[in-house]
């Protein structure tokens, strides 16, 4: 779970992210939206406490993704949507296995990222 300020907007762009990994439209329930795969379920929306939503410092979401070109459409789909990049589509040499991920910063300064690993050799 994530915080945003403006629920409609949130569901706005992580349809579009999440949509470009093969994850369904989410499920907007008061003032938070939900998502749910068969990896696991992610929601964004107002805080509970009612104060003003914010970023964790140091804090990323990671969503897993099917392959190369998902993590491509990802990011391209977050940038489209009033997203900003946090590293384009690439290898990550510093991560397990043969990495290769994108991350984005959502339109509330939400750091979010989309990985899948490669056949050897790739």
């Amino acid at each position: 779970m994530v915080g945003a300020d403006e629920p409609e907007k949130a569901k706005q762009f992580y349809d579009a992210v999440l949509g470009a990994l093969g994850i369904g439209e989410g499920n907007a329930l008061g003032e938070r939206v939900y998502y749910v795969s068969a990896t696991g379920a992610f929601g964004v929306g107002k805080p509970a406490d009612g104060k003003p939503a914010c970023h964790a410092n140091g804090g990323t979401v990671s969503f897993a993704a099917s392959g190369k070109d998902a993590v491509d459409a990802f990011h391209a789909a977050g940038l489209a949507h009033g997203g900003s990049d946090e590293g384009g589509p690439g290898k990550r040499p510093n991560a397990p296995g043969n990495a290769y991920g994108a991350y984005l910063r959502d339109p509330f300064g939400n750091k979010i990222c989309a990985f899948t690993q490669l056949p050897e050799g790739e």
